[in-house]
């Protein structure tokens, strides 16, 4: 039972880290454009130099 007292927090911390980053990840607009993305992987147009 003594290993709980190591096990419990180390995974909220863990949790708490992961739902952080994704919290990042949402403030720092990384879904905007799913839509797009899945529209040029289905085109057959090839785009060597890819917009900035």
């Amino acid at each position: 039972m003594n290993i709980l007292t190591y096990l419990i927090p180390i995974s909220l911390i863990l949790g708490g880290a992961g739902l952080a980053f994704f919290v990042f990840t949402i403030k720092t607009n990384q879904y905007d454009d799913p839509e797009g993305d899945a529209r040029r992987i289905l085109s057959g147009e090839y785009d060597d130099h890819p917009k900035p």
